[in-house]
């Protein structure tokens, strides 16, 4: 009996300790579902399945399926060296001019000299040339008697790009064409025709005369109509051209400004919305290429499954249960069930689909690829396989995907690249998607035989046993850690509709679901072996995506991995691990071109093909603390797990190389001579300067943790203490004349700033140079700075506002924001219905963010010391957590009551003195690897046993 309550307690952990301490409660919990009752019409909306190198979004449609898929290495671009030869001939320079305060001087010499090379750029004069020679034709489209009837119709404006309105991928040049009628009134007055920004060049004409013409992305039009040229009717024509990245007319930021005519000195009377339906041609799509600092992550394709939906539907469902990482979609039509069921395997490399009926012979649809690249063929295999292969346009790799059908009853035919499945019981579709990457110098993989054995090994496989496999594999990650905050009636809700009232009602467990999302998303987009996620993890369906897709490494690629150490998935962080490996290499060409320095360095951004040097415009890429701050994360993942090996083998030798890179660029401020970090800036405001807080704080950790681990592997003494030395010469955290931690190193704080970054607080959080128990002044100034900035934010910049108001030991603050995260999408922040970050658009590092700041309110070790409910507000007064790890090698498990610690189980996995505190109580005690010691509420140690304990004395 005794041997069975421990299998049971292993597997119900968590749920155990809430029956015990709360009574009578369903034993298995809160469901772990996202769930919906009606299919996806966003993206945004659509669930999220993926595997670390296949990711994909269900949309769950009822007559057709799409299942928008990538593969994790394609990329535009492909291996180049980014960095400018010999840029470090002007760092004195620069240097100088920002010492004498001339700071538009100084980022003018970097913007010539000291920014990245791009990509390969066309010439574009005799492109412009040849397009623009159509008005002189005596029929073309700027005329008023053109005849568009035969043209295409989008609405304007498409905020997001025409890309997102049906011409993705399309670069080049466009006719838009509308008419309009004026009211009598409006006779004999000049106009103003107000048509928002345009991507990028617009020749715009009424009645045939041109009226304006800007080439300025970011500048709206404003274009007055001379009285002359006005009619009763009215023919409005623009010409677009655009290179590069979203194109059309995009309107505002404010998306409830219209694009409208109005007469002259009269803005907020009568006018005529030109936000409606126009008529668009295109006139050429092959602009010349763009050259680009870095490259961006790709979209591969859509599997379209199409059904017979002639009958009504009912009992729909879609879902996604995040304890087995399966996404189901089922519903009624014609007395007849049927239901589809979706995976990500990583053991099996492959999206698996199954498609299902309780009725003989009624499964029946047909699948088939799309994809949004313009170079690409599909062909049949053999009867149950067709393959898609594609090329990115301009770019160096090259794409395969391969889909085979296996089917129970009925019949299967290929033809026309589409899987016809007829009278079938039961259908599984098997995909996998491979390129020609291996890595950043190397892209002469085979696609095509890689997919061929991946499908090959499937062949003696059942789905049962691929599904299983896939699930055994999914939960040793996920079934780590678990969280419970209660029980209540909210599950039963979907969860579209538990987003809108969270903010408003009881609903913790939604929380939780949060928490547990941000683990499951982790667990499908970094696994041993795969890349890293970026900013959309492996998750895009844009061709265009926002920013690229890349990783940008001022705070969102760190803020990725947040959650890894704490949540239990610390073997997770590996992509991470090997990716800086490889920035060290391509990171020590641009230390030594752009610096003349020893060792490796990282700006705010990289990409696939491991970029490190400056990008876009020196007044926010020019941040040289990047590769620093992803050594934090080697740093962390050695205290978390005690692991010297990984410390002496993969840790140390990054670190150092990191720190002799600073060693050398840190020099003296002229006025105070303290050591700072110039030039640089405090991401992303303020442009280029000298002494950046942030920097500082980085850098003196990084100083101080190559010291510890030196101290620790027992080498490089000398070194050791010139860092000691160092670290103590480099510029303080100062405060400012209103109470706040300064940003800069002088004191031009702006108490109204509002800016999303909180860069300066980085050492309460991540970091943990600041904190309440050594330097209280520090915190109390870095407090009022974030009070300062406010509460409002992008999601990711919420998430980390979490974490920072968890640090300050404010429960009801950080769980304020908590509410603010998990809003539905607005201007700025909230999730969209399928609980994706909205940035907004959508940016994984918010979900990531939100859940390591969640773990941060119920358990801190930053401090030596493992602190049990630290921030835990009045909404969260009950529950249970199980697995939370702790900085020392400790795993933890524990519930509460009433705000109130109960019980608490420690598992050492490295053996060590274990010190904890809860309340005003610190106990200190000795421990064994291996073994678990439980404490009571008083942190009284009660008993300690190799497996689990003391559940049957509760």
């Amino acid at each position: 009996m005794e041997f069975i309550f421990k299998i049971l307690t292993k597997k119900y952990k968590s749920y155990l300790l809430l029956v015990l301490l709360f009574g009578n409660i369903n034993v298995h919990g809160q469901s772990l579902k996202l769930w919906y009752q009606q299919p996806a019409k966003e993206w945004t909306e659509a669930l999220p399945i993926g595997n670390g190198k296949l990711g994909a979004m269900v949309f769950g449609g009822v007559e057709e399926d799409r299942i928008q898929f990538n593969e994790e290495s394609l990329w535009t671009g492909g291996p180049r060296d980014h960095n400018m030869p010999d840029a470090h001939n002007y760092l004195t320079e620069i240097r100088k001019l920002l010492f004498e305060g001339k700071q538009a001087e100084a980022e003018k010499l970097a913007g010539l000299h000291f920014m990245g090379t791009k990509s390969v750029s066309d010439e574009r004069a005799s492109w412009f040339n040849n397009v623009r020679e159509i008005v002189n034709k005596k029929e073309n489209p700027s005329q008023r008697a053109f005849d568009d009837s035969q043209w295409a119709r989008l609405d304007l404006p498409v905020h997001d790009g025409w890309e997102k309105a049906g011409l993705e991928g399309l670069d080049g040049a466009l006719w838009f064409r509308t008419n309009f009628e004026i009211p009598n009134d409006w006779k004999g007055q000049d106009l103003i025709l107000d048509i928002g920004k345009v991507r990028d060049q617009d020749f715009t004409y009424l009645n045939g005369s041109m009226i304006g013409t800007t080439n300025d992305m970011n500048q709206g039009r404003l274009y007055v109509i001379p009285k002359e040229l006005v009619q009763k009717q009215n023919q409005l024509a623009i010409q677009v051209l655009n290179y590069d990245d979203k194109g059309g007319l995009v309107g505002y930021k404010d998306v409830k400004r219209k694009l409208r005519i109005y007469p002259k000195g009269k803005e907020n009377g009568k006018e005529i919305s030109l936000s409606k339906t126009w008529k668009y041609w295109i006139q050429n799509e092959e602009a010349p290429r763009v050259g680009k600092y870095q490259e961006a992550y790709q979209p591969f394709a859509d599997l379209h499954l199409t059904f017979d939906s002639s009958q009504t539907v009912t009992n729909y469902k879609r879902e996604l249960n995040l304890t087995e990482a399966v996404s189901k979609t089922s519903y009624t039509s014609n007395n007849i069930k049927y239901e589809r069921t979706y995976f990500a395997s990583t053991p099996d490399n492959c999206i698996a689909v199954q498609v299902a009926a309780d009725k003989k012979a009624s499964v029946n649809f047909s699948a088939s690829f799309s994809t949004p690249h313009k170079v690409y063929d599909i062909k049949k295999l053999n009867d149950s396989t067709i393959s898609l292969s594609l090329k990115v346009k301009d770019g160096s790799l090259a794409g395969v995907s391969t889909l085979q059908v296996r089917h129970r009853g009925g019949n299967v035919s290929v033809r026309n690249g589409s899987i016809d499945i007829s009278g079938a019981d039961e259908a599984v579709l098997l995909l996998t998607a491979a390129t020609n990457f291996k890595n950043y110098q190397d892209i002469s993989a085979n696609p095509f035989t890689i997919c061929q054995e991946r499908i090959g090994r499937l062949a003696d496989r059942s789905y049962a046993a691929l599904k299983q496999d896939h699930i055994n594999d999914y939960q040793s990650y996920f079934n780590r850690f678990s969280l419970n905050f209660g029980v209540d009636d909210h599950e039963f809700l979907p969860t579209d509709q538990r987003i809108e009232q969270f903010a408003t009602t009881q609903d913790p467990n939604l929380l939780a679901l949060f928490v547990q999302y941000g683990r499951y998303l982790l667990i499908s987009s970094s696994r041993p072996g795969s890349l890293p996620p970026n900013l959309q993890g492996i998750w895009n369906d844009l061709l265009t995506p926002p920013w690229g897709s890349k990783y940008t490494t001022n705070i969102n690629a760190e803020m990725n991995y947040w959650p890894a150490e704490p949540t239990n998935l610390s073997d997770l962080n590996e992509p991470l691990f090997r990716m800086i490996e490889d920035l060290s290499v391509t990171g020590q060409r641009t230390a030594s071109e752009y610096y003349n320095a020893p060792g490796w360095v990282l700006h705010h951004n990289t990409d696939l093909w491991r970029g490190t040097a400056p990008i876009n415009n020196p007044n926010h890429g020019i941040w040289v603390t990047g590769g620093a701050w992803l050594c934090q994360h080697l740093w962390e993942h050695y205290l978390y797990t005690q692991d010297l090996t990984f410390l002496r083998e993969k840790a140390y030798p990054l670190m150092k190389a990191s720190a002799k890179f600073f060693d050398k660029f840190l020099i003296a401020d002229p006025k105070t001579g303290w050591l700072i970090s110039t030039p640089s800036n405090s991401p992303e405001q303020g442009g280029l300067v000298a002494g950046p807080t942030m920097d500082h704080q980085i850098i003196r950790q990084l100083f101080q943790n190559v010291a510890a681990a030196a101290r620790r592997l027992d080498v490089d003494s000398a070194f050791e203490q010139r860092l000691i030395y160092k670290s103590a010469k480099i510029a303080p955290n100062q405060i400012g004349k209103h109470g706040q931690l300064q940003e800069w190193l002088e004191d031009v704080d702006d108490p109204t700033n509002k800016h999303r970054h909180v860069s300066h607080l980085w050492a309460v959080y991540p970091g943990r140079e600041i904190n309440w128990q050594e330097n209280p002044k520090l915190m109390k100034a870095a407090k009022k700075s974030l009070v300062f900035r406010g509460d409002a934010g992008t999601g990711w910049s919420l998430a980390w506002k979490i974490n920072l108001w968890a640090r300050f030991r404010d429960a009801e603050h950080a769980y304020n924001m908590i509410k603010m995260l998990i809003s539905p999408m607005a201007k700025g922040g909230g999730v969209y219905p399928n609980l994706f970050d909205a940035h907004p658009p959508f940016q994984i590092d918010g979900n990531f963010g939100g859940t390591s700041g969640v773990a941060e309110m119920l358990l801190q070790s930053h401090l030596g010391t493992i602190d049990i409910l630290p921030a835990l507000p009045k909404a969260l007064n009950g529950g249970a957590v199980t697995g939370i790890c702790a900085r020392g090698g400790f795993e933890l498990s524990y519930a509460w009551k009433q705000g109130r610690l109960m019980r608490l189980e420690v598992l050492s996995k490295a053996g060590g003195i274990c010190k904890i505190r809860y309340g005003g109580t610190t106990r200190e005690f000795e421990t064994e690897k291996g073994r678990t010691y439980a404490l009571d509420n008083q942190l009284k140690l009660i008993d300690s046993k190799d497996n689990i304990v003391g559940y049957n004395s509760w």
